[in-house]
């Protein structure tokens, strides 16, 4: 059937009478039934506005705004749908498009109108609701939906633990965690969406650019985790919402639909109705302010929103008046009840200029409203939208870095401007805010690692033959083979999967010093800025915001051997700057689940390092700003074991990745592990046990 829901198809049975079929009437002219008047949305739940795209599936929330209905939860189709007698398939029905809206034949990265429920013009990098239709035919939607029929069916889990299968993946998420989250569930939710959508880039890079189009792996993402039922906090609610905190960083608008901060995927505001006419009495629950319209965003506690529609698909120039119905009525509404909404900024990333990060900046309340003339002479609503005080302050920390960046205010408590003497290709300031301390114990900066001559490395192995750059899918590059076939980066140098060992290309390879394949000998990206903690001496933190996946630092020292390791404990010698693959490390799940692309088997699944030798590095005289990383039993950061050939002899490096996004002035941490039985129990030296400061819920009491 055309365009309806590929789980409500039933073949006909062979001996089927067609002569008993009498008084058929065209689909459209069905009447859908909808539950009682109580339960009853303004709206059907469908796909609004037409078809959904070739090869995504409806879900929710992408459904008319206003809609309360919430997911059928044992339903094998995330949309819910109405109880009662069922004529026709819901989604079989097309709704008008109201004054605005998009056109049905749009390019994939074109953009809509803010705050409209099928889309809004909202951002200027691209973004739109996932579920619009497009102006492919009919035939080809049923072919997406044919195929959509051979998907196998999966079943429902009820804890939070990753099933670790290979081809189908079992969701493991119960009814419960998919209405209301916590911070654990929201940062799983969000780790499986970026390691998915890591994967799928992984795929598309392999594959040969056609007609320059720009493939959607966010949305990809997006759609299998919400059909896959991999989301949180799907319970519509004004307010907090919760294991969401006040400065997350989003890099994708599909990360906080699926984590319940903000349900459409284009749209500028967020709004539901209440328990009276749903048509009269909308509430704004988010907005989202990124440059898309005219809103005054400069200062950090109030927020001049314009309002939706009136551009039609133009989001630089208004050719019309806005009216007041959809956001716009809602965010009225919201002035009348005082209620709060949650306001998320767009901000320019500084790392990447092409890139936008999306900030949590909390909750606010509609203050004021008025409509003005705008630059073309039509008429747009503003609204006046005031921070509730007592927050953690989010977007004024990125106003602040961004002074210091620019050189209008000088940082506060600035030790030293680049303790690294320009040895790195950014600067790493010292600060100190906490006491009087203004120097660090003496130690030489050094930002690669340090073999001694007496240190048996591995023997070389043969680099690739790429002379410009190596290519994801060039099975003819060694390196890609050493690494089970796949290119280990993305195209914008994130890292797509933890492996057992990374191999980069080395300086005896003959590609490019340009390569992809070399992120970890890049040097600092990042403005670091190491500073003084309260209780755990010197800290390491980040200016910029660090997108998940994306590489901080190499753990710089001297390598040692065991026996000068053993000699330092005998000697009771406190060397805190110790860094020692064989100590005991809590696994964690990081890489994509295969059964979410529905692959039979992955080179990823295992994540356990094979180590080729131990690596015993001591940062204490020689280092980096790798030395400064504090322990924590709930990291943001992870390490990584890499190899590639220096001097023609292949070495073991350890570089540290982003395990999530992390926000700015965020403390960078990792899991020192523990001692191994036999080496444990000396109360001096580098296996000493010390008391874990970290603060986890998770916390070990000890480390090392």
């Amino acid at each position: 059937m055309e365009g309806g829901s590929s789980h409500n198809f039933v073949p006909p049975s062979a001996a089927f009478d067609k002569s008993r079929v009498l008084d058929v009437k065209p689909l459209r002219s069905l009447m859908p039934v909808f539950p009682a008047a109580s339960q009853a949305s303004p709206f059907p739940c469908m796909p609004p506005f037409g078809q959904t795209p070739n090869g995504y599936s409806p879900f929710y929330p992408f459904q008319p705004q206003g809609s309360q209905t919430s997911p059928n939860l044992n339903s094998p189709s995330p949309m819910r749908t109405p109880t009662g007698p069922m004529p026709a398939p819901i989604r079989s029905y097309r709704a008008p498009a109201p004054s605005g809206a998009l056109p049905h034949d749009f390019p994939e990265e074109s953009n809509g109108e803010r705050g409209s429920s099928m889309g809004g013009a909202e951002d200027d990098d691209g973004y739109f609701d996932a579920h619009l239709g497009s102006s492919s035919s009919r035939k080809k939607t049923a072919k997406a939906s044919s195929s959509r029929k051979k998907k196998k069916k999966s079943g429902d889990g009820d804890s939070l633990t990753n099933s670790g299968s290979g081809v189908n993946f079992v969701p493991v998420m119960s009814p419960f965690q998919v209405e209301d989250g916590n911070r654990e569930l929201v940062n799983y939710v969000l780790v499986n969406f970026d390691a998915l959508r890591r994967r799928i880039c992984q795929i598309e890079d392999a594959k040969e650019s056609k007609n320059g189009i720009i493939k959607r792996a966010d949305l990809k993402a997006g759609n299998i985790l919400m059909t896959k039922k991999v989301r949180t906090n799907m319970r519509r609610r004004i307010g907090v919402v919760p294991g969401v905190e006040i400065g997350d960083v989003f890099y994708f608008r599909m990360e906080m639909c699926a984590v319940g901060l903000h349900a459409p995927s284009m749209a500028g505001i967020d709004y539901m109705t209440g328990k009276g006419d749903a048509e009269k009495d909308p509430v704004a629950l988010s907005i989202v302010s990124s440059g898309g319209y005219d809103d005054d965003t400069e200062d950090s506690d109030v927020l001049i929103y314009s309002g939706q529609g009136g551009n039609n698909n133009n989001k630089d120039k208004q050719v019309a008046d806005q009216k007041l119905e959809r956001g716009n009525l809602a965010l009225e509404r919201s002035l009348n009840h005082g209620n709060e909404v949650r306001v998320i900024r767009g901000v320019r990333d500084e790392v990447s200029s092409t890139t936008k990060v999306y900030v949590y900046d909390g909750l606010y309340k509609v203050h004021e409203s008025w409509t003005e003339r705008g630059k073309s002479g039509c008429n747009i609503f503003k609204y006046k939208l005031v921070r509730v005080p007592g927050q953690p302050g989010a977007f004024a920390v990125w106003q602040t870095i961004r002074k210091w960046k620019d050189g209008f205010s000088s940082r506060a408590g600035l030790v030293l401007q680049d303790l690294t003497s320009g040895t790195e290709p950014i600067p790493v300031s010292l600060v100190n805010e906490v006491d009087n301390e203004k120097a660090l114990a003496s130690f030489t900066y050094f930002p690669k690692l340090k073999y001694s001559k007496s240190f048996t490395l591995m023997p070389p192995s043969f680099g690739c033959n790429c002379h410009n750059a190596c290519l994801p899918g060039d099975m003819n590059c060694s390196c890609i083979q050493k690494n089970g076939g796949s290119f280990p980066y993305t195209g914008n140098g994130i890292l797509v999967s933890r492996k057992q060992l990374l191999h980069e290309c080395g300086p005896t390879c003959p590609c490019s010093p340009n390569c992809k394949n070399r992120v970890s000998q890049t040097g600092v990206k990042l403005r670091l800025e190491v500073f003084k903690t309260k209780d755990r001496g010197w800290g390491l933190r980040s200016w910029d915001s660090i997108r998940a996946g994306s590489f901080i630092c190499e753990y710089a020292g001297e390598v040692i051997d065991e026996v000068k390791l053993k000699q330092k404990g005998n000697a009771g010698e406190d060397d805190e700057y110790i860094f020692d693959t064989g100590r005991n490390y809590d696994s964690f799940k990081w890489n994509y689940e295969p059964g979410l692309l529905e692959e039979e088997t992955s080179n990823d699944i295992n994540e356990d390092y094979n180590i080729p030798y131990r690596l015993i590095i001591s940062a204490k005289n020689v280092g980096n700003v790798s030395r400064f990383i504090n322990h924590s039993c709930s990291p943001n950061v992870f390490w990584q074991p890499v190899l590639y050939e220096h001097n023609n002899q292949s070495s073991l490096h350890i570089a540290f990745f982003a395990i999530r996004h992390i926000p700015p002035m965020t403390e960078l941490t990792y899991d020192y592990g523990n001692s191994s039985s036999s080496e444990a129990g000396n109360d001096n030296g580098p296996h000493r046990k010390n008391k874990c400061l970290c603060g986890s819920s998770k916390c070990r009491g000890y480390f090392g």
